[in-house]
Formats: structure tokens, sequence, C-alpha cells
């Protein structure tokens, strides 16, 4: 499968477009990822729990998109976003989405 945020992909054309897929999750704070995040807040510094969890709930969404590209028939999403928003205080929904469409090669 291939993902990209571009329009296009070199030497391939669209031959279908099949429409919109997306993925998502939501993910709250874990309370002992909490703790040391504070801790981090005090001394300063990466809070390196929080990202490794958004890199997570990035991978798991952009998977999820990819599955419902997969279900259609594509074989490629083109212009791929990620956006976050809160949902509620302390948590957070990762959502990923493109436009499925099935490449073949360029004949020029």
């Amino acid at each position: 499968m291939i993902v990209v945020t571009t329009s296009d992909v070199q030497g391939k054309r669209v031959a279908r477009t099949l429409g919109l897929v997306r993925g998502n999750t939501i993910r709250t704070k874990h309370f002992g990822k909490d703790i040391l995040a504070t801790l981090r807040y005090l001394v300063g510094g990466e809070v390196r729990e929080y990202t490794k969890m958004m890199g997570q709930s990035r991978e798991q969404a952009l998977d999820r998109m990819i599955e419902e590209a997969r279900a259609l028939g594509a074989n490629a999403v083109l212009c791929t976003r990620f956006q976050t928003s809160k949902i509620m205080s302390g948590a957070s929904e990762i959502l990923c989405y493109g436009t499925a469409v099935v490449l073949e090669p360029d004949p020029r």
C-alpha cells in the first residue's frame, strides 16, 4: 500500500478514485505516566512517555485507515493527513485520513 501526503505519485496515474478513508483512536493519559510527566515538567525535558503514546496512537490510526482503504480495493492513499483533537481533559483523538485510489503505471 502506497501512502503519501501528496496528490500524486511519480510514475503512476490514478485509475480510480474510491473516496475518503479514515482511521482514528482515542487515548487517555495513564495515571503512572502522568506522575512521570509531572516530574519531567518540574525539571524540564521531553516527556518520553507521552511521545511514545502519541506515536503508537498515530500508527494505530494509520493502520486503521490503510485497512479501510484495502477493504475498498485501493492500492494507495493520497493526500494523507493527521489531526489531533481534545475530547475531554486527559483524552485526545488522533485521526488519520486521505483519499483511497487505485494507481497504475503511467504509460507516458
